[in-house]
């Protein structure tokens, strides 16, 4: 009675639950860590399980591989979620990993997106995961150094997952259809067109692939292949994977701007595409390709900061997908155009220089004057108009405070407009060294 009982409710268990792997042999990924030899694969091997953070995308296997290494390291398995749990829940674990440390058994607690626990609840495992009342796996999808206490971070190793390469979802499928008894019965059947279909669009999460295959069984017709028609309909509303907030997000705006700031705008482009198919705001990217206009590319050529502000102005006026196309106009110019950070560079030394000094009074002669008191108090003596001086340029005048005279920020390469622009302060320059009208002489 009990069998049967338990074959009806494995039938109501979603596929992903029902092939949680019991051995490594029918775990899928993450051979970075689990390989031979590799650290996480020596820990279970000598039986030396340690607290950890799993971090990675949703969909890698966090939650298969915590409980697979408390199976694998006769431990008792607890967990928590983060969203639902508070510090009254975690007392009540502490409690029953003490009793069971009682019976000579180690606890494994989990504790899912532990990311979302605040820092004192952070703070509550502390003590119990230094004595060793359990060993502490939390799952994050989150960056630990950003969104973990350093506290926590210390006590635990952080094993960094990585999504699942199509060869490995190609294994997972195989195993879900060679292992998994309702599959079987429905005898589904791929042809290689339909298979790629499948793995592509699970993109490189586990728990999508089988939601998918599980949704092609409850339709497809038994025994017979399925069709590329049906596959189309299931993954046409599928997403690829795109935290608009989390590490991917991130993780893809630092690759755009490092292919541009590389000049290779064929990457950038790709970049870009990921990231609008992902659901990216294409505001946020043109803010972002602003930024770059700027930091990278300056006064090499300062066009690239206006066709930065068109795209995005064209995409605020007329949406998608036209300022999309006006922004990945603006990618592909900002990759191509010539690259300086003298600006960004400038501006950083100049804010650095201003935090860390005093504030100094403007010289009396760049001061205004529109009083007579003003003028016999020395305000804008002794000013020379530029206008009025060979060349446009008072050459030997001092524009600093006079402890700070002689300060360089600026350094402009030899790139683009800048190289004109460097030219033209190295005459200047020049034209100061051998003014007989210095302000403040060496």
């Amino acid at each position: 009675m009990n069998d049967l009982f338990d074959q009806d409710e494995n039938r109501f268990r979603p596929l992903a639950e029902r092939l949680r792997p019991s051995s490594l042999d029918h775990y899928f990924g993450q051979s970075h860590i689990l390989g031979p030899g590799k650290p996480l694969r020596l820990s279970i091997e000598n039986d030396q399980l340690q607290s950890m953070i799993l971090w990675g995308p949703p969909g890698v296997g966090k939650t298969s591989l915590a409980k697979l290494l408390a199976r694998l390291t006769a431990c008792h398995f607890d967990t928590l979620s983060a969203v639902m749990a508070g510090v009254k829940d975690i007392r009540s674990k502490v409690d029953k990993a003490l009793m069971y440390r009682s019976q000579s058994r180690r606890t494994v607690l989990f504790v899912d997106e532990v990311h979302r626990f605040n820092k004192s609840q952070q703070d509550a495992f502390l003590p119990y995961v230094e004595d060793g009342t359990f060993i502490f796996i939390g799952a994050t999808t989150e960056n630990p150094s950003f969104e973990l206490n350093s506290a926590l971070l210390s006590r635990a190793r952080v094993y960094k997952l990585q999504s699942l390469a199509e060869p490995e979802l190609s294994q997972l499928l195989d195993h879900a259809l060679d292992y998994d008894e309702q599959l079987q019965r429905q005898q589904l059947k791929f042809s290689s067109e339909t298979r790629q279909l499948v793995i592509a669009a699970a993109d490189g999460d586990a728990r999508k692939l089988l939601g998918m295959v599980e949704m092609i069984a409850d339709i497809a017709q038994p025994g017979v292949e399925v069709s590329h028609e049906l596959v189309r309909e299931i993954i046409g509303g599928s997403v690829r994977r795109f935290d608009k907030g989390g590490d991917v997000f991130y993780e893809q705006i630092s690759a755009l701007h490092k292919s541009v700031r590389g000049s290779a705008p064929d990457a950038a482009l790709y970049w870009f595409c990921r990231m609008i198919d992902g659901g990216c705001d294409p505001l946020y990217v043109a803010r972002r390709v602003v930024r770059m206009a700027s930091e990278d590319i300056g006064n090499a050529d300062p066009r690239a900061l206006t066709l930065a502000l068109n795209a995005w102005d064209v995409q605020e006026r007329l949406g998608s997908p036209e300022g999309e196309l006006a922004i990945a106009q603006a990618v592909i110019y900002l990759a191509c155009a010539p690259k300086s950070n003298a600006v960004y560079m400038a501006y950083k030394r100049a804010m650095s220089l201003v935090a860390e000094s005093p504030s100094e009074e403007v010289p009396m002669h760049l001061r205004n004057a529109p009083t007579k008191l003003m003028s016999d108090m020395g305000m804008g003596v002794e000013y020379r108009y530029a206008h009025d001086e060979p060349e446009g340029y008072a050459a030997g005048e001092n524009y600093f405070p006079e402890s700070l005279k002689d300060q360089k920020f600026y350094s402009p390469v030899s790139r683009g407009l800048e190289g004109k622009i460097k030219e033209k302060l190295e005459y200047l320059s020049s034209l100061d060294h051998h003014s007989n009208r210095k302000r403040y002489p060496s």
